[in-house]
């Protein structure tokens, strides 16, 4: 076999023996590795299901959707490794899956044949299992081998050397998640010339859209779920539970340090360590006015007695389907007179919004429901220059200074999942059955906004659950995380206590 070179190998400080001694000897007296015992993935027949939808979206043409690469942090030091939504979604693959694998549907006859291209484990005989530090055994374990993904996950597999084949017959008539591995991308668009529909395009933004359809398509695939993801995502909700509850048992040490934000993080990701793969997102542990800023993720604040602590946090598994859950606790153990009258307003929205939760009604609804309780709280406390029925028209608007963000987002295999969906199939979409999205409203009160009174400055509010679309109406999967303000208060006392 050829020898082969890590792409970022620093061969400037390498001190590794270049001798044909050491190669010979580091290349014997290898034990036989017995062959792995594999069976096929419960996930694997379920993906099966979804490549056969996306075939039938796109007779005749060849579609490639990357894994992507690994992308560097700083030198030659790479991010934890996390392959493309689509990728695994459409393979099953998840957190083992060996960066730079490609799935390809080539078309036939009567749809298509899917291959799973990936770099498959070197011989003792190349230098590349001990020399090479990016895709070197020594340096990153074994990868498995082409047969035994093959078995598990039930597809045809070929060495990732293959693939340039692939990348050579591309035409018109291929179709690539673009935003997957930026390089590949770069290489079949210089061979495709011309793409679906595109004389008719005008623009340069409508000639990537064109191009880009399979990346649409992939991700509207993910709006429904079916039993498999919807069990994951279940089972991502009761780890992230176990998380919170972690953080609360550890709430002395938390308020004790002078940067308890990271504790919270700390504290939580161990959880998602042990439980899952990772978490789904940076954690958010914002306390006292942090909880103001929406996506507070440097966590270098102290936790103070009397203040309330927002935390937004999810488990992704090694599925890779994420939880996404927003708690906010009162560190004393108890909300104050103002806290539980802001946390009660939000908690009214949030209850208002799942209960339109059904089948037919437009997505947009729910955000709209929430906004209406925003609306008419901020009002009835003097915060807003008009009626809350002024405030709810769409030139007006003024109840969303305290609320700028939206209601829901659809959850999955990503935390923001299906975000490359066209308006009217989201925003403007059907609910239907076997959707899970978020609700959650929040009120978030500045501490410097001159428009509330001064005991509302500082206290920012979110609570947000997973909820899932059922036959007649919708299941909340995050219900046994406690949220009213009284069943919060109880958490932390038994957690704490």
């Amino acid at each position: 076999m050829a020898e082969q070179k890590a792409p970022r190998a620093t061969s400037n400080r390498s001190t590794t023996p270049v001798s044909d001694t050491f190669k010979e000897y580091i290349s014997s007296s290898w034990a036989d590795r017995p062959e792995a015992e594999v069976s096929p993935a419960e996930q694997a027949p379920f993906a099966a299901a979804r490549r056969a939808k996306l075939s039938a979206l796109h007779p005749g043409k060849r579609l490639v959707l990357p894994a992507g690469q690994a992308k560097v942090r700083s030198n030659d030091t790479d991010y934890p490794y996390r392959a493309h939504a689509a990728f695994s979604h459409l393979t099953g693959w998840g957190a083992d899956t060996v960066p730079g694998s490609v799935l390809v549907l080539e078309p036939t006859a009567d749809g298509h044949d899917a291959t799973l291209y990936f770099r498959a484990s070197a011989g003792r005989d190349s230098d590349e299992f001990y020399a090479n530090p990016e895709i070197g055994e020594f340096w990153i374990g074994p990868r498995p081998s082409l047969a035994e993904v093959g078995a598990v996950l039930g597809l045809a597999t070929r060495d990732l050397a293959d693939f340039e084949a692939v990348v050579a017959a591309s035409d018109a008539d291929t179709l690539l998640v673009r935003g997957a591995d930026a390089d590949l991308t770069r290489r079949v668009d210089a061979l495709v010339e011309t793409a679906p529909d595109l004389e008719t395009v005008d623009t340069a933004a409508d000639r990537a859209a064109a191009l880009d359809v399979l990346t649409r398509d992939v991700s509207e695939l993910r709006l429904v779920k079916d039993p498999y993801e919807i069990a994951e995502m279940r089972a991502a909700v009761a780890a992230t539970k176990r998380g919170f509850d972690d953080v609360i048992a550890d709430f002395g040490d938390i308020v004790a340090h002078t940067r308890g934000e990271r504790l919270v993080e700390g504290t939580f990701n161990r959880r998602a360590r042990a439980d899952g793969n990772t978490v789904g997102y940076d954690t958010i542990a914002a306390s006292g006015d942090h909880a103001c800023i929406l996506h507070w993720t440097r966590n270098d604040g102290a936790v103070k007695p009397g203040d309330l602590i927002l935390i937004d946090a999810g488990i992704e598994l090694e599925s890779l389907y994420t939880a996404d859950i927003t708690r906010t606790l009162p560190v004393s153990g108890r909300f104050s007179d103002v806290q539980r009258l802001v946390y009660e307003a939000v908690l009214e929205a949030a209850d208002a919004a799942f209960s339109i939760v059904k089948p037919g009604i437009r997505f947009r609804e729910v955000h709209a429901t929430a906004m209406a309780v925003i609306a008419e709280k901020t009002a009835e406390w003097g915060f807003l220059p008009v009626s809350a029925e002024e405030s709810l028209k769409p030139e007006a608007q003024y109840h969303r200074r305290y609320m700028v963000h939206g209601t829901s987002h659809h959850l999955g295999i990503d935390v923001h999942d299906c975000a490359a969906a066209r308006r009217d199939l989201y925003l403007d979409g059907v609910v239907e059955e076997g959707m899970v999205f978020t609700i959650e409203p929040g009120l978030y009160f500045q501490p410097d906004d001159l428009t509330v009174p001064e005991e509302f400055r500082g206290i920012g509010v979110r609570i947000e659950d997973d909820i899932l679309v059922t036959a007649d109406g919708a299941e909340n999967l995050s219900i046994a995380i406690p949220r009213t303000a009284g069943d919060v208060e109880a958490w932390i006392a038994r957690q704490a206590g």
